[in-house]
């Protein structure tokens, strides 16, 4: 395998250590890997939206990479090295002499711990999804603000005109492709002034840009972000939720709905980006769209897999269309005594509801602990479940569920609602909204409920087996909502309350 001018230089870096295997080749970089070490080689090419012709760009963009990448995986970034000719012609890291080429050193992960290789293998689990939602909303709060870029010209970063690859792609019709963008162009200009008014208030940032599964891995049991955009200022200044829509869309698009809308929930808990609700489809829609067009132009490539890559290049299409087209929104109420299963209904129900990746769930035991400030599954003191404090939660819940409604979003109410007039209150919110509202009163008997809430560990409830004989001695009143049988299992309960929504 030649790689042109640079061959001395891979040559010097698989001598490094003990190889481990052929480089990777990608359109931009040049990996060489060893039994520890990963090393990053820009490749000596030039590229309408990059450059990196000569060893001194490259060494700036090697160095810039670390640093940016630092942000997020500083355990997988160690240095940016210089390779130098030395005085016996031999090459070098960091010598005296003539600046050849420049590379990252990297520590070498598990490419099997790749957040899509897991998914492939079923390896994706619901508390390593929310706990990168969670570091990507820190990520974010703490990442330089940016008042130029972002906004509504964002919009003009893809073009599928007659010059686009999905233009040259048979998996695509002109007209459906001239359609799409058409939608894009629409939906682009319905948002403007959000777009804008998002950037004005600080929330266009240097970004990631790239959050899609293939570059986070699970480093030192906790997902990790890597290889963030480094060669160009204008795809990494984004709206931070442009940033987070790459990993809905990639979760979206493998099936992988439930997660997208963890992640979501979860990233909301920590940042509060309601008002930006509105742009996900569409942020997903452009995400999907520029994938169509990425596939479609290595479909064209030598040595790629044309059918294959034709495939995906449909797939992502379809997805982007189908990202565009609006659900309508509704509240949905669920209730029920502790152990019933709420909160595992309420996120099984989310992906069912709405636009994608689903509706935002509210749930009391979440929002009195943020009240008390303290971490989810924090325990709490009886102190803060006086009936002061319980009414305090509920009139907040239904606050932040109109707030949500006002978006134009789905949500989904989950608290015990055993009184009357709190199950009359959330009905109230919802006509105020002139939004539907469906209220679901979930039963189950006291045994599987009591064996519900003993088995649980590091949960976000409180309650105990004490809490829920507490709670049977309640006045629970009439209750008029539909009343689900909790005992069959979760997924089947969440798509009879979508049916029924």
């Amino acid at each position: 395998m030649s790689f042109g001018a640079q061959d001395e230089t891979v040559r010097f870096l698989m001598a490094q250590g003990e190889s481990a295997g052929a480089p990777i080749i990608t359109h931009i970089s040049i990996v060489v890997l060893t039994r520890d070490r990963a090393y990053k080689l820009k490749r000596d090419v030039i590229f309408p939206y990059l450059d990196f012709h000569t060893p001194h760009i490259r060494l700036a963009m090697c160095e810039r990479e670390h640093a940016l990448n630092r942000r997020l995986a500083p355990s997988l970034y160690l240095a940016a090295r210089r390779i130098t000719r030395e005085a016996d012609g031999a090459l070098a890291f960091d010598g005296a002499g003539e600046l050849v080429d420049a590379i990252v050193e990297m520590r070498r992960f598990d490419e099997d711990a790749l957040l899509d290789r897991l998914a492939l293998s079923g390896g994706l689990t619901a508390p390593l999804i929310e706990r990168l939602a969670t570091r990507l909303a820190a990520f974010h709060d703490g990442a330089e603000i940016r008042t130029r870029g972002g906004g509504a010209v964002m919009a003009e970063l893809l073009d599928l005109g007659e010059t686009s690859s999905l233009a040259k792609s048979s998996a695509v019709g002109a007209a459906e492709r001239r359609a799409l963008a058409d939608g894009l162009r629409r939906a682009a200009q319905a948002h403007g002034a959000l777009l804008d008014r998002r950037r004005d208030e600080g929330k266009v940032r240097h970004c990631h840009g790239d959050l899609t599964l293939r570059n986070i891995c699970v480093v030192d049991g906790e997902p990790t972000p890597f290889d963030c955009i480094e060669f160009s200022d204008a795809l990494a200044t984004i709206d931070i939720l442009y940033d987070l829509a790459f990993l809905l869309m990639d979760l979206t698009r493998r099936g992988l709905r439930e997660l997208a809308a963890r992640a979501l929930n979860r990233y909301l808990d920590a940042r509060d980006e309601t008002d930006g609700l509105p742009l996900l489809p569409f942020f997903m829609a452009l995400r999907a769209a520029i994938r169509a067009d990425v596939a479609a132009a290595r479909a064209g490539q030598p040595d790629a897999d044309a059918d294959a890559m034709n495939q995906e290049t449909r797939d992502y299409f379809d997805l982007a269309g189908a990202l565009l087209r609006p659900a309508p929104p509704r509240i949905v109420a669920i209730g029920g005594l502790s152990g019933t299963g709420k909160s595992s209904v309420a996120v099984a129900l989310a992906p069912l509801l709405g636009s994608a990746p689903g509706a935002r769930t509210l749930s009391s035991d979440r929002l009195r602990k943020r009240l008390c400030g303290v971490a989810p599954t924090t325990r709490l003191p009886p102190e803060a479940y006086t009936p002061d404090m319980s009414e305090r939660v509920y009139a907040l819940l239904r606050g932040e569920a109109a707030r949500v409604a006002a978006c134009g979003w789905s949500v989904i109410v989950d608290a015990v609602h055993a009184r009357s007039d709190e199950r009359a209150a959330i009905e109230a919110q919802a006509r105020a909204c002139g939004l539907p509202f469906s209220g679901f009163w979930l039963e189950a008997d006291a045994a599987l409920s009591e064996q519900r809430v003993a088995a649980r560990r590091d949960d976000v409830s409180d309650a105990t087996p004490d809490v829920l004989v507490a709670q049977r001695r309640y006045d629970i009143g009439d209750v008029s909502w539909t009343r689900i049988d909790a005992s069959r299992p979760v997924d089947a309960i969440a798509r009879d309350m979508a049916g029924r929504s």
